[in-house]
């Protein structure tokens, strides 16, 4: 389908897609060199028209909140999978969070304080306190804004609502969508072996495994461009049935009907693992766009 008007630029706010930042273009000035962000009206065609830019302004943050992270993407993409962090550990962090497993063990998100392994045949079960994680995020969910989701909308239509509902796309937010969803295609990543090959190399033969007719929740950050590297640019996301039974790395979805939740996020609280694989980690690969989007979007 067409792009919406208000339709994000693709370098001004990262989405539920992930973002490729190295463009050559800047997204700020078009072909005649003038600046698209407003009309001849003096509307922003990046707010939805549902949207009044006075509830935007009214959802800024205005309190800290702390978002935590173990480790950082790049490590993760270098093959650094062992971490020393506990899963009771990140647990005292938040009670909402994504990441994964040592060994690149299967999916990870924590909802309402729990902890859930997602394996590569798509079912979950309850981690234990013990168990450790090389990347993990994890905050204190608090659902500052809260919107009923578009009905009958897949990932990509979904997108330009969620941003035209964030009032910066300078902060980070947790998001959760929960609801009833047509389909959801997901893929996991599978435990991997010493010695630990790079994450594209790892994540190459993931089948992807679909779910019909399914009540659940899509979990996970929606982090800035600026993070690159440290984070996943873009949404990253993972989803878990509400039965807690069966889930995975979200790659698309149709929801029918539900509820959006999003929590700014005003600090990020940084823990570096203390290891020599870590010390010796190449962590400013030349092709880092091209790695995440082939480890997190795999299209």
């Amino acid at each position: 389908m067409p792009t919406p008007p208000w339709a994000p630029r693709p370098a001004a706010a990262a989405s539920l897609a992930y973002v490729n930042t190295d463009a050559n273009t800047d997204a700020n000035t078009n072909s005649t060199g003038t600046n698209p962000g407003a009309n001849s009206t003096g509307a922003n065609p990046d707010i939805h028209p549902d949207i009044h830019p006075e509830a935007l302004q009214a959802d800024l943050p205005i309190n800290r909140h702390t978002f935590f992270q173990a480790s950082l993407m790049t490590a993760l993409l270098d093959g650094i999978y062992d971490g020393e962090l506990t899963i009771g550990e990140l647990l005292g962090k938040g009670n909402f969070g994504i990441g994964t497993f040592n060994g690149l063990d299967g999916e990870m998100v924590i909802l309402d304080g729990v902890c859930w392994q997602l394996r590569g045949d798509g079912t979950a079960t309850r981690a234990t306190m013990t168990q450790k994680t090389p990347f993990a995020v994890a905050t204190n969910f608090v659902p500052h804004i809260v919107r009923r989701a578009p009905e009958n909308t897949v990932r990509a239509d979904i997108t330009p609502y969620i941003d035209s509902v964030v009032p910066s796309a300078n902060y980070m937010y947790a998001l959760r969508i929960c609801g009833e969803f047509e389909w959801v295609k997901t893929r996991t990543v599978v435990k991997q072996s010493k010695p630990y090959p790079k994450m594209v190399d790892a994540t190459e033969a993931d089948e992807s495994i679909d779910f019909e007719n399914v009540r659940g929740v899509i979990a996970g950050f929606r982090t800035p461009v600026y993070e690159k590297g440290i984070s996943v640019p873009g949404c990253h996301v993972h989803f878990i049935d509400d039965d807690r039974t069966s889930g995975g790395h979200v790659l698309d979805f149709k929801l029918k009907s539900g509820t959006i939740e999003i929590c700014p996020g005003t600090d990020l609280e940084l823990r570096l693992p203390l290891t020599p694989e870590f010390s010796h980690a190449h962590l400013a690969p030349e092709d880092l766009d091209a790695q995440i989007h082939a480890t997190e979007v795999k299209d």
